[in-house]
């Protein structure tokens, strides 16, 4: 009873998001960005161990083909004063396997919702852009609420199959699949041919 309820809940979401991307301007040059959300040593022991390294690895191929093509990555920690989950220290911290760079854009936020009493929209308007691949955990929490508080800044967004991930593997699976998570294929594409 309880997943029907929340398939019945998904698909409505799903139905009101399909209708306003449908209402969004489509004649504007693709401008991608990455989001790397949550990867903190606070949250990575929740993930099964298989998830967390297929995880990890996509995600750093993700931020090395962002790189090479020229596009930002964006990166978004969880902050929780409740939890210890601080800047600063061990916890807040993405592990050192993921190859971020003191350059990349950072949004601390305190809400599921990236965009949430955040600056996150300002950063990514800042650097022109306005499509969204997202990476991270949670893809039953953080990952999902800032997918659907993308759509209320006017932002196509994706999430992106192999990159995120929850601590049980057949959610995130359920939510790959719902929210049709993109592939590498789709994103290389997306990459090679954005903004010309």
């Amino acid at each position: 009873m309880r997943t029907r309820i929340i398939i019945t809940i998904l698909s409505l979401i799903m139905g009101v998001m399909t209708f306003n991307a449908g209402a969004q301007n489509t004649g504007s040059p693709v401008k991608p960005a990455l989001l790397v959300i949550d990867i903190q040593n606070a949250f990575l022991g929740m993930i099964p161990e298989a998830d967390k390294e297929l995880a990890l690895a996509s995600i750093n191929h993700y931020i090395s083909m962002f790189r090479k093509h020229g596009f930002p990555v964006v990166l978004v920690y969880h902050k929780s004063d409740e939890y210890g989950v601080l800047p600063g220290s061990e916890l807040f911290e993405f592990p050192e396997s993921v190859q971020i760079s003191p350059d990349d854009p950072k949004v601390i936020k305190t809400y599921p919702d990236g965009f949430a009493k955040t600056d996150l929209d300002k950063v990514l308007k800042d650097l022109g852009c306005n499509t969204l691949f997202l990476t991270g955990l949670s893809a039953v929490g953080c990952v999902l609420a800032t997918y659907l508080g993308s759509f209320s800044y006017d932002y196509k967004a994706f999430m992106v199959k192999d990159a995120i991930m929850s601590h049980n593997s057949e959610y995130t699976n359920n939510i790959e699949v719902m929210f049709d998570a993109v592939n590498l294929d789709v994103v290389s594409l997306v990459l090679e041919s954005a903004g010309k």
